[in-house]
């Protein structure tokens, strides 16, 4: 051959080595040895593009699968750069994340478009230049995932997983420890015992929120154990970081009351265009390997349909311009026209089987939205949904979520914590009880809980709580009572005479009140003061007493002056009186002068009449005098001596603070030593102190035993009006002193976080403040509130408090139940000291008549002597 035909075979060779190939564009599928299913989802995507002669006209995309070994990267960059030597367009896969280091090094330096449909770490991403991620970046999910947590109101939560390098993934909710008083816990699981171990120690921590990042082909194995530790509870919730939680059985979970979620990326609508040969849908089900149903789609799935899809659509827009250039692994000779075809396949958007898929300068992708799915009776619903650019927005419908909380109620039997306390909730007398726990006990609350079971369907079990408290906070921040077996999930209710305050509120949820109220102060009833024998005396003081006495002898002496002065009050003595005298003759001499006026104090007439103008004068002027001060002294009389005034030494809380002889207290363990203890009210501060320093304690175990100290005397006990209303219907000594001090409800208080329905509040997300408020809220509240107010409108609740506080028999006399005045008939002891003075007129009067007429004698012997 000469040198002119080396020339042309030369040329030929170039020719033929960057010729186009519009009928073959291979593609190279990375997968598993194992994984078959992915490499008949790649041949079927395909094929069915080939098929679409709108995308392609020209051109046929050819899959070829190379099959990887685990732990084999040498072999794995020698089958990449054979395929990539003999013209591969791009490499999809592998989805195994270990192995894409290997991947992205060749096609960098090659200029081969690598498409990856694995979860690979920021780091991982970061290598290949060539490399274009369809898998959601982990900082996006990182969000998503804190997204969810945040607006489900988690305190803490164990975060469960079985791969360090997925920690990545986790960030954000790992950063949410160091944000506020959020608890978090790290766990690594391992296979085998260790599931069972794990499981345990976190049921022993009674932790009830956990996050499972773990594959899902793991997770039902993992839930079914945690079934078995009692951890699938109304109580327990379970995030789902998986995006193939689609794909797992959960239908031994859905009829459970654990909250189960998580997300999803694969679009149902999207997926349905899938077509699946004939040949494998009856093969796979003549071998029972399906049920006439088709399986879910995974998310690798859809994500390699999307790959090759891309692909396609890629050419499309570069008009089938493809050119194969010469390129060598062996001598490094990279793709000349690589780098444009990676730069039609960072431009283009597409709406695939995952959703929205666009890409930014680095080949990550940039816009996505993820379905929330969350676990119901008839499977994993659409609950919300999740984007890179808006955050998390809920979508489900309210109405809906109630039906399913109270669906969820029907034939339930909840646990029901209570605490002994009249009229409440009281043991039945034997002869009275029938069996049954809830027969036990009688009460205004368990004819409400009756009321409740009745409308809403559900079953209850009373039990009382163990420690006999209501709920209260110590100095390390531990609660106790009611409010600590709620916390710990022993009860599902709790209710009683349970005042709602914002303390508690920050742990458990309640209902609205049931019954309004406020603090009070009980105290015993004052004992009646004996008489004393000269009350009669007391309607006028003694200052008074003696000014009239002082009136008396100065008017009788200025009117026996002015009878001596004036000359028309002397006349001739009366006929009758047989003085034959021709002398003038005046009536009103001292002794006269003094029985006028004394006449006319007593309101009784007189035979001496003044005569002249200047005496009737002083006369009517002192008689106006006696009538205003009889009248006065008469009905001030009557008041005294018929109407008792029963005066206690307190009246009000402001007198209870500035005495020291009357101790006073509340229940060591309520609200009302709560109201004290943070009130700024200068008063009740001063009160606080005071019952906190009080040795001995002031404080009691319950209201019975502040009832007994009262009784004791010396003691007022601080309590909710309603129970001293009871109290003082049945006690006539007790009785109640002021007014309310603050006003607040008893309500019915629910476990907070019970997700039976978490999806309750969901309408709410978009206000910011009533999300903060809603979020921790039991679903029991709405359904029991809405029963409440359904009550009180039907005039239930009334009729149940008019049954359990007015007693049955009357106790106290009607005039006993008054405070303050009481009328009663005068006794002897009223009226003995009017008795003791007419005694002492009598006898005086007899001394006198005797001394008189032994005067009279001794006069009469010495004129007859004379």
């Amino acid at each position: 051959m000469g040198p002119g035909f080396s020339r042309i075979f030369l040329l030929l060779s170039m020719l033929t080595a960057v010729s186009p190939r519009p009928d073959n564009i291979r593609i190279v599928g990375l997968f598993d040895s194992a994984d078959t299913e992915s490499e008949r989802h790649m041949r079927h995507a395909t094929d069915k593009l080939n098929n679409n002669k709108t995308i392609l006209p020209r051109m046929r995309l050819s899959a070829h699968i190379v099959r990887i070994q685990p732990n084999d990267n040498f072999h794995i960059a020698k089958k990449v750069c054979g395929q990539i030597d003999v013209g591969t367009l791009a490499i999809v896969g592998p989805y195994v994340p270990s192995k894409l280091p290997v991947v992205q090094s060749t096609s960098t330096t090659l200029n081969v478009p690598h498409l990856s449909t694995a979860p690979a770490t920021n780091k991982q991403r970061m290598r290949g230049d060539y490399s274009l991620y369809l898998y959601p970046p982990d900082s996006a999910l990182s969000r998503a995932y804190r997204d969810i947590i945040t607006s489900r109101g988690w305190k803490s939560f164990t975060i469960i997983y079985d791969d360090p390098r997925s920690l990545p993934r986790l960030q954000h909710l790992i950063m949410m420890g160091n944000e506020g008083d959020i608890k978090i816990t790290l766990s690594v699981l391992e296979r085998g015992l260790q599931y069972r171990n794990l499981l345990k120690d976190v049921s022993k921590k009674g932790e009830t929120n956990v996050v499972l990042d773990v594959p899902a082909s793991h997770l039902s194995e993992i839930l079914t154990m945690a079934q078995s530790f009692g951890m699938m509870t109304e109580y327990h919730n379970y995030f789902i970081t998986s995006l193939d939680l689609h794909t797992v059985d959960l239908q031994d979970f859905q009829h459970g009351r654990a909250n189960i979620s998580g997300f999803r990326l694969v679009q149902p609508s999207k997926t349905s265009g899938i077509f699946i040969p004939r040949e494998w849908l009856l093969g796979d089900i003549y071998y029972g390997r399906l049920n006439k149903r088709l399986p879910p789609v995974k998310t690798q799935v859809a994500l390699l349909y999307d790959s090759i899809s891309l692909i396609s659509r890629a050419l499309q827009k570069m008009n089938e311009s493809i050119r194969f250039g010469v390129r060598s692994c062996s001598k490094i000779q990279p793709w000349p026209q690589g780098r444009t075809v990676l730069n039609y396949l960072k431009t283009m958007t597409y709406e695939g089987m995952s959703g929205f898929i666009k890409f930014d300068s680095k080949g990550f992708r940039s816009s996505f939205t993820l379905d929330v799915l969350e676990l119901k009776r008839n499977g994993l619903s659409k609950v919300g949904i999740w984007n890179s650019v808006n955050g998390l927005h809920f979508t489900w419908n309210y109405s809906v979520a109630y039906a399913e909380v109270i669906q969820s109620l029907k034939n339930r039997t909840l646990k029901v914590t209570t605490i002994l306390n009249p009229p409440y909730m009281m043991i039945k007398k034997p002869e009275d009880q029938t069996k049954g726990s809830s027969e036990l006990y009688e009460g205004f609350c368990v004819d409400l809980l009756k009321e409740m079971s009745r409308i809403l369907g559900f079953r209850y079990e009373l039990r009382l709580v163990r420690d006999g408290s209501y709920g209260s906070r110590n100095t390390r921040g531990e609660w106790n009572g009611m409010v600590r077996e709620l916390m710990d999930r022993e009860a599902d209710l709790a209710i009683a005479d349970f005042t709602i305050t914002y303390e508690r509120e920050q742990v458990v949820d309640f209902t609205m009140p049931f019954m309004n109220l406020g603090i009070s102060i009980l105290f015993r009833r004052p004992l009646r003061k004996i008489p004393k024998l000269f009350w009669f005396l007391r309607p006028l003081s003694l200052e008074v007493w003696m000014y009239v006495a002082a009136a008396y002898m100065s008017v009788s002496l200025l009117l026996y002056g002015v009878s001596r002065f004036s000359p028309y009050e002397w006349g001739p003595p009366h006929p009758c009186e047989g003085i034959t005298v021709h002398a003038c003759r005046n009536c009103f001499s001292i002794q006269n002068s003094l029985w006028f006026t004394v006449g006319s104090l007593m309101r009784q007439s007189s035979e001496l009449t003044p005569r002249a103008a200047s005496t009737r004068v002083v006369a009517a002027t002192w008689w106006f005098f006696t009538l205003i001060m009889i009248s006065s002294y008469t009905a001030n009389l009557a008041a005294f001596l018929t109407v008792e005034r029963m005066k206690s030494p307190i009246e009000n809380a402001d007198d209870l603070a500035k005495q020291t002889e009357i101790s006073y207290g509340c229940v060591e363990s309520g609200s009302t030593k709560a109201f004290f203890q943070i009130s700024e009210i200068p008063v009740y501060k001063k009160m606080w102190k005071y019952m906190e320093s009080a040795r001995p304690s002031v404080f009691t175990k319950s209201n019975s035993e502040g009832k007994q100290r009262v009784l004791q005397g010396g003691y007022a006990f601080l309590m909710e009006s309603t129970s001293i209303e009871y109290e003082v219907q049945r006690n006539c000594e007790l009785v109640q002193i002021g007014g309310l001090l603050d006003t607040k409800g008893y309500g019915i208080a629910t476990p907070q976080d019970v997700n039976l329905l978490f999806i309750l509040r969901i309408e709410c997300w978009q206000h910011q403040r009533w999300k903060d408020e809603v979020v921790t809220s039991s679903p029991y509240t709405t359904p029991f509130s809405s029963v409440i107010l359904r009550l009180q409108e039907d005039g239930v609740l009334h009729e149940l408090k008019e049954r359990w506080w007015t007693p049955e028999g009357e106790t106290c006399p009607p005039e006993e139940k008054k405070v303050g005045k009481i009328t009663s008939e005068l006794s002897f002891v009223n009226v003995g000291g009017i008795f003791l003075v007419l005694l002492a007129g009598t006898g005086s009067a007899c001394v006198l008549v005797v001394i008189e007429f032994i005067t009279k004698s001794r006069h009469r012997r010495k004129r007859r002597r004379r």
